[in-house]
């Protein structure tokens, strides 16, 4: 999945406009039109989300967004707007989240990524039933705004993820992407979070591009760390390339225990990455070059999607059942 050679460096210093500029391009070039998961070259889709984490994570994160959008919609039988970039905003935490109300969509999201720079959202609502309606707006309205302050983290600072508030927009029937509950029952909802695991992964290679450029006469100790993440990411990324290869005999099937295991591998391999980077390099590049320090940010800060025990106790449950 991974290729042999890295991608080209992201320029720097880096910003949203300098991402979304970039996004852009991708777009316009046809980089962004990936395979559907489950269509029948899955590894394919995920190897070029890998290749953009492995570029650059605030990138990548819009990307991935955007390209589950489209596969989203595409699953309810529905085509995206011409030219536009999309985000998906599902995200309740702590306590926030949209809701659709007799017909009028309110409320604050956090982790709206690419607040600023993004034409269109799949927001995920709860209706009067608590049941999850998926909404597409456009984000040329007024009504719906980012909050001042709140996305001020120092990784994956450029993904522009602040919290958005939704000021009482009536929906029509044409809004309405598929029915009640659709987004979180279809089969593609846990091939979208095995994309994202496809980001973290990229994005740990993205880390061991760095430091193998920075090696000239490593030490035993420092060829140990190298070959036990080389290790790491080469094995998540061959889990994911079996799961693909599943995914595509059975598009429709439950994969949940396999998303699940794909997402707790790359998280695995990314904080095997986090732990042993620092320990091969030492300080010196994390205080001296500000790309190196940020991409282990971006790491760290992405990888944290992942629910860590929360994730790792549904696994268990599931293989004992």
């Amino acid at each position: 999945m991974l290729d042999s050679q890295p991608p080209p460096r992201i320029w720097w210093p880096r910003d949203v406009d300098t991402v979304s500029t970039e996004l852009r391009a991708l777009a316009a070039v046809g980089d962004l039109d990936l395979t559907l998961p489950g269509g029948g070259d899955t590894a394919a889709r995920w190897a070029a989300l890998a290749r953009l984490g492995r570029r650059d994570l605030a990138l990548a994160r819009l990307a991935e967004g955007h390209t589950d959008a489209v596969a989203i919609l595409a699953e309810a039988g529905r085509k995206p707007a011409p030219q536009a970039l999309y985000g998906v905003w599902a995200a309740r935490s702590g306590g926030t989240g949209a809701v659709l109300l007799d017909g009028v969509l309110a409320g604050t999201a956090r982790f709206c990524s690419g607040a600023h720079c993004l034409d269109r959202a799949l927001v995920a609502a709860l209706d009067e039933d608590r049941r999850s309606v998926l909404v597409e707006v456009s984000l040329a309205d007024a009504r719906i705004a980012a909050v001042p302050g709140t996305w001020l983290p120092l990784g994956m600072d450029a993904s522009d993820s602040p919290d958005v508030t939704i000021e009482d927009i009536a929906v029509t029937e044409d809004m309405i992407v598929g029915e009640p509950g659709f987004y979180l029952n279809r089969p593609g909802f846990w091939l979208g979070g095995i994309g994202v695991a496809a980001v973290w992964l990229g994005g740990a290679a993205g880390v061991l591009d760095e430091v193998l450029t920075r090696l000239s006469d490593p030490n035993a100790h420092q060829l140990a760390h190298v070959g036990a993440l080389h290790t790491a990411i080469r094995s998540a990324e061959a889990l994911l390339d079996v799961t693909a290869s599943r995914v595509d005999t059975d598009p429709v099937g439950d994969h949940h225990l396999l998303a699940w295991t794909c997402r707790s591998a790359a998280e695995r391999a990314a904080w095997e990455v986090l732990d042993r980077v620092p320990r091969i390099t030492g300080p010196t590049p994390m205080c001296r070059d500000p790309r190196f320090a940020q991409r282990l940010a971006d790491l760290q800060v992405y990888v944290r999607q992942h629910h860590a025990e929360k994730d790792l106790e549904a696994i268990g449950k599931a293989v004992l059942t």
